[in-house]
């Protein structure tokens, strides 16, 4: 594999609970509905199967409304996975249950220990190294620790700070190739991308900005056109998945998968 940051022969899913109805969320813009959420996220998973890549689809987490966005429980590399440690309480034993999963496909699976916190909804791999935003959700302490795994695994990691009244980093950028990153201009604007290439969401489309690379694809919401095609006009295969009910809880592309 000669780009593993955003090639991938496996990746993790869950199914979302009736309780996600209770899943957290910053702003109340509305309760998610199940069964459409159920209907978006097989769109999701089929397009992650579609580039040949098998997809283990974990069973919903009742007592855990947000467990659908299994991204935040652990950071995957290719020596091997770390165990996050949720900045939101309610969260916290989501890590619990997803180790067994990552234990199936890991022989080195480390975990975060310390009293910092961290998620992986703060961490973008790049093909150089690994940013990570300090966000309500990732703290100094929690970026320390995990900065000494990766070292040791062989990663430069660098800390960068995500802009005030954002959830997680990621809200705001994706990557689209090893060197190409997709950010609102916000982000952007803050230099943390500096050296790379960044293309920008359209403006009033800042929600686009959670896309994820998945092998040839990349999926994003529906709902920006002009961002979708910009980047059709950059070369990038679009897929568009609806993510209106995940929005209401403040979720998107990366959320819903660990990718390896």
């Amino acid at each position: 594999m000669t780009n593993p940051s955003f090639e991938f022969t496996r990746a993790i899913t869950r199914r979302p609970a009736a309780s996600i109805v209770n899943g957290l969320r910053a702003e109340d813009i509305g309760t998610p509905d199940l069964e459409t959420m159920l209907k978006a996220h097989a769109s999701y998973v089929a397009a992650l199967k579609s580039t040949g890549a098998e997809v283990i689809e974990l069973d919903p987490l009742e007592a855990y409304p947000d467990a659908v966005f299994v991204e935040d429980t652990a950071l995957c590399l290719p020596q091997g996975a770390v165990l996050m440690r949720p900045g939101a309480p309610s969260r916290m034993g989501e890590v619990a249950e997803m180790a067994p999963a990552l234990r199936g496909c890991y022989e080195d699976l480390r975990e975060i220990k310390g009293h910092g916190h961290i998620e992986g909804g703060d961490i973008l791999v790049t093909g150089r190294e690994i940013l990570v935003g300090r966000s309500d959700r990732t703290d100094a302490a929690g970026v320390a620790e995990l900065a000494e795994i990766a070292a040791e695994w062989g990663h430069s990691l660098r800390e960068v700070f995500t802009p005030e009244g954002v959830l997680h980093f990621k809200t705001d950028c994706s990557l689209m190739d090893a060197e190409t990153i997709l950010s609102t201009r916000r982000l952007d604007a803050s230099g943390c991308f500096e050296g790379y290439r960044v293309l920008h969401v359209a403006d009033g489309e800042e929600a686009a900005a959670n896309a994820i690379r998945f092998n040839n694809l990349v999926l994003m919401a529906a709902g920006f056109p002009r961002t979708a095609e910009m980047l059709d006009r950059e070369g990038f295969e679009v897929v568009e998945i609806d993510n209106r009910d995940c929005a209401k809880l403040d979720g998107g592309m990366s959320c819903l998968s660990l990718r390896f």
